[in-house]
């Protein structure tokens, strides 16, 4: 018996900002000193480290909840369920319902709980309920599903990944450019072939690791003490991916007792493209081979950025449906998710399509 995923769906804000869209920004380092580079400059070395040309920005009415709703509804659809047959509603996220123009989040009642009521489902056996584990939310959303298949606590499961993050970063600080919103979402069901999870890995790293992503106050001089906003420090939290989640990879797929030379695609958070590229590289040195395929790892962080728990999901979507150039996914296909981020987690899922 395999969790395997039958129905997917995406939902990718329209309001699109461009690189050149911060041309006029004042940007400051972490040391709240003006960085004396023009803002054209610091926007190149961005987009070559980077590799985001454009993200996405949720609309003034739009928040993470009704995102997910939109995402849930497509992936429902693409499934061709009933919703009122889902048992778990997992979603994942890491700042709840922020209003456009506010700092403050709104987790009350759960997002889960909100995106249920919205697609109206009366089944008071549907378990709805968030998930908190940074960047990585999603995949262990996912993870969960298959613990509550396998256990037979669950037959089907939504699983959503959403978050607004344009609206909880520090327009003073460069990194703010890396960050967007959107919403991705899966159904899962039992599957009684080998198609579906073949297993999975996830490791927490809470120790001198803690505070490589966080809250913190404004680069700006003058900013508002009493506000924080999404903090990271870039080349810790390079150095660390760089050394765990490659093995985490080979880790999922010794478990499983399937070599890299089989899986066809690597579906990776979609955090840097420096960053990811990197990884691939590392985790194809585990295995001694020099060879990366030129298309083991779709990617679309080059127009959507880093919308957190909802690059996978988004991802995943767009290779499913072929709406990603010199991408597609075919039956058998042995494909790997994996993810790093605030905890600092990690996760891998190995997946038979």
């Amino acid at each position: 018996m395999r969790t395997v995923i039958t129905g997917s769906g995406s939902f990718i804000p329209a309001n699109i900002k461009k690189n050149n869209s911060f041309i006029g920004q004042l940007f400051y380092d972490e040391n709240r000193q003006l960085i004396e580079h023009s803002a054209a400059d610091i926007i190149s070395k961005f987009q070559q480290i980077t590799g985001i040309i454009e993200r996405r920005y949720a609309d003034t009415g739009m928040n993470a909840s009704c995102m997910a709703v939109e995402a849930a509804k497509r992936a429902i659809a693409d499934a061709g369920i009933n919703a009122e047959s889902i048992d778990q509603l997992i979603v994942a996220h890491n700042f709840g319902d922020v209003l456009s123009n506010s700092i403050q989040p709104d987790t009350v009642p759960s997002i889960a709980s909100r995106v249920k009521h919205r697609l109206g489902i009366l089944n008071s056996s549907c378990v709805a309920y968030d998930l908190l584990f940074g960047c990585p939310g999603w995949l262990q959303g996912l993870i969960q599903a298959d613990a509550y298949t396998r256990a037979g606590m669950a037959k089907t499961c939504l699983v959503i990944g959403t978050e607004a993050l344009s609206r909880v970063t520090d327009p003073y600080d460069r990194d703010s450019m890396i960050y967007s919103d959107g919403a991705g979402a899966v159904i899962t069901q039992i599957s009684n072939d080998d198609n579906g999870i073949i297993g999975s890995r996830s490791a927490s790293f809470a120790a001198d690791d803690i505070a490589f992503i966080s809250m913190g106050q404004s680069n700006y001089t003058n900013g508002n003490a009493t506000t924080n906003y999404l903090k990271m420090q870039g080349r810790k939290v390079y150095e660390f991916a760089l050394r765990q989640v490659p093995l985490a990879i080979k880790g999922c797929l010794d478990d499983c007792g399937i070599h890299l030379s089989e899986v066809k695609k690597i579906f990776i958070h979609q955090a840097n493209e420096k960053m990811d590229e990197a990884i691939v590289n590392r985790l194809f040195k585990l295995y001694h081979i020099t060879d990366v395929p030129q298309d083991i790892m779709p990617m679309n962080i080059q127009t959507l950025g880093n919308s957190s728990v909802a690059t996978i999901p988004t991802l995943y979507n767009m290779v499913s449906k072929g709406l990603l150039h010199n991408h597609a996914l075919r039956r058998d296909d042995i494909i790997v998710f994996a993810s790093v981020g605030a905890g600092m987690n990690i996760n891998a899922v190995c997946y038979r399509v």
